[in-house]
């Protein structure tokens, strides 16, 4: 949630009076109140006010978009939903006509971006059953949002993040060094420093033409669909950025790539992205490469986000277990190196 120090506990009071006190930036109605409902990058609150009104605050993590970068992120939800190419949240206009506040409290360092998101009704799909229709309709969605990308004229000065190697393995990763994840024993680190330069060589010869890497979601998970009485709807573009098209993919196993069941998600998925646009044999052939940069990549996670209850409860195990898929993984290329 932050750079800082500061414990969890501490830090989540701060931001509770944040949301509190920052309600009347936007026209609602009297008696508003928020609670909150969700601790990542940012804190999401449920905001309720009598006679059933329902929004939901975004209070964003500290340096981690700027508001220009926030301002894409919104312009290609409004984008998306009038092409449309899938259902996305809307969002509130404060009320000095900026969709994204700012505000400020004693005990936080830094001033915080907020968004107020229109509430959607729905719920995500069933992750403990048989997921693969689901995983066909992401990957139906992810072309049309890929489609949707290459023929969208950006606006000027298009700034969010980037999803590449450097983001993960780089001087300063976006998640933060890998290295320093809880349980990352020398045995462990061996294999991880090897999938590494196995992940870079592999992406440097993919290559990153812009039907390959362009903007994409960055993390569309079953958890970021919700199926309501309107259909499905795309929500949480926080992440959005430019990456590869099949990184996508890989958001969307986030954490479980471990289980059974992915491949037949994988091919699931791949299923539906055919049925809207094309991916080559040799595309889909180099899906586990962005699996295990997107793994790493939450390695890292964990321990930079540590003091949070979802890295803590994640972390026992998730690095033997990255390590123990990157060895399949580079076992399972041995005979395409370089290919």
């Amino acid at each position: 949630m932050s750079g800082s120090d500061m414990p969890l506990k501490e830090l989540l009071g701060h931001l509770d009076r944040l949301a509190r006190l920052s309600l009347s930036l936007w026209d609602m109605p009297d008696g508003a109140s928020a609670r909150l409902i969700n601790v990542s990058e940012n804190a999401t609150y449920l905001v309720e006010a009598p006679g059933g009104y329902r929004s939901v605050l975004r209070i964003h993590r500290e340096n981690y978009h700027t508001h220009r970068a926030i301002e894409c992120e919104l312009g290609w939800l409004q984008a998306l939903a009038g092409a449309g190419v899938v259902a996305t949240p809307g969002f509130h206009v404060g009320k000095n006509g900026d969709p994204i506040q700012q505000g400020r409290i004693d005990g936080l360092d830094a001033p915080r971006y907020m968004v107020l998101f229109h509430f959607v009704e729905g719920d995500a799909p069933d992750e403990s059953g048989d997921m693969t229709g689901g995983f066909e309709e992401l990957g139906a969605i992810a072309a049309r949002c890929h489609d949707h990308v290459l023929s969208w004229p950006k606006p000027d000065r298009f700034e969010r993040l980037t999803w590449d190697e450097t983001a993960v393995f780089g001087t300063s990763p976006t998640w933060g060094d890998w290295r320093d994840a809880p349980e990352v024993t020398p045995e462990v680190a061996e294999v991880l420093e090897r999938v590494e330069q196995t992940i870079c060589h592999r992406l440097t010869a993919f290559g990153k033409t812009a039907d390959r890497f362009n903007l994409i979601h960055a993390d569309m998970r079953l958890a970021n669909l919700l199926i309501g009485p309107d259909g499905t709807r795309l929500i949480d573009f926080d992440d959005c950025g430019w990456g590869w098209f099949l990184y996508d993919f890989a958001a969307s196993i986030s954490f479980i790539e471990d289980d059974p069941r992915i491949p037949d998600l994988k091919a699931a998925w791949v299923r539906g992205y055919r049925s809207v646009r094309g991916l080559s044999a040799a595309e889909e052939a180099e899906i586990d490469t962005f699996v295990m940069l997107r793994r790493m990549a939450l390695l890292a996670w964990i321990g930079s986000h540590i003091e949070a209850p979802e890295p803590q409860a994640l972390a026992p195990g998730f690095a033997a277990t990255t390590a123990r898929l990157g060895q399949a993984y580079m076992d399972s290329i041995g005979d395409r190196i370089g290919a």
